[in-house]
């Protein structure tokens, strides 16, 4: 017999067994709990967090607005938007619409560094022209690093037009369903220096395309600095209508 009897009993280094299935049974409901709660965050997690490509397309609608803005200014600026293209004194290309207005989307210093004499592919000017200017690339774009798939519109009656500019005023069809600059696909993307745009023929092109670079849609950029993409196909009739600036369209041009 113990003589001291509040002295615990030895220990046998186990739960009694009452108690170890208790703390067992709770044990097990509680991992059960946070098992469940693991599954619930994995499976909200997708649909709380935006897709790479809904961010893509973002900076995309972002740089068009960008353009967009920077070519108002140069208007703001000089009265006129700038010509698609400068030329040499025998009307050769010299210099693209997106070199003149560097100055309007923050790249002054590049835009001085650029001697504006020379063809923009003469090896005086290939520091600048293999600059990558994330303004002028898409991220969902996978085509050459320094090209751009950002081309002006530059048809007959379009809103830029070669060699000289066009007032605002020129432009008689609502400006924010008429088209200013549009996204091509990878396979029509230039060097972003390069004075080529796009003519009527690959714009229309595009209202039918299977190689859009946002999943059938079409990145623009209206007159007003708006940018909105357009599902396709889209009537072709109706987008030669949007890149006119005197075609009569008095349609609301819709798009996400």
């Amino acid at each position: 017999m113990n003589d001291n009897p509040y002295q615990s009993p030895e220990s046998t280094g186990k739960l009694p067994n009452s108690n170890a299935a208790v703390i067992g049974r709770y044990g097990l409901t509680f991992l059960g709990v946070l098992i469940a709660l693991g599954l619930l965050v994995a499976l909200l997690l997708p649909a709380m967090r935006p897709s790479r490509e809904s961010v893509r397309r973002a900076q995309c609608t972002n740089n068009l607005k960008q353009i967009a803005l920077g070519l108002l200014k140069c208007e703001e600026q000089y009265g006129v938007l700038p010509p698609a293209y400068t030329v040499d004194a025998d009307g050769r290309p010299l210099h693209s619409w997106r070199t003149l207005i560097l100055p309007f989307i923050d790249q002054p210093r590049l835009y001085d560094y650029i001697d504006l004499t020379k063809p923009w592919d003469d090896p005086a000017n290939k520091v600048a022209s293999e600059t990558v200017l994330t303004s002028y690339m898409c991220p969902t774009s996978f085509g050459t690093s320094g090209h751009t798939t950002y081309l002006a519109v530059v048809t007959s009656d379009g809103c830029l037009r070669p060699t000289e500019g066009r007032k605002l005023s020129d432009i008689t069809d609502p400006h924010d369903s008429t088209i200013m600059v549009i996204e091509v696909d990878t396979e029509h993307s230039v060097p972003w220096m390069s004075p080529t745009d796009a003519d009527e023929e690959l714009i229309l092109s595009l209202a039918s395309s299977e190689s859009l670079i946002h999943d059938g849609r079409i990145a623009v950029a209206t007159v007003t600095g708006r940018a909105v993409s357009l599902s396709t196909p889209t009537d072709a009739e109706e987008l030669r209508a949007m890149i006119s600036i005197a075609g009569g369209d008095d349609a609301e041009l819709d798009g996400d």
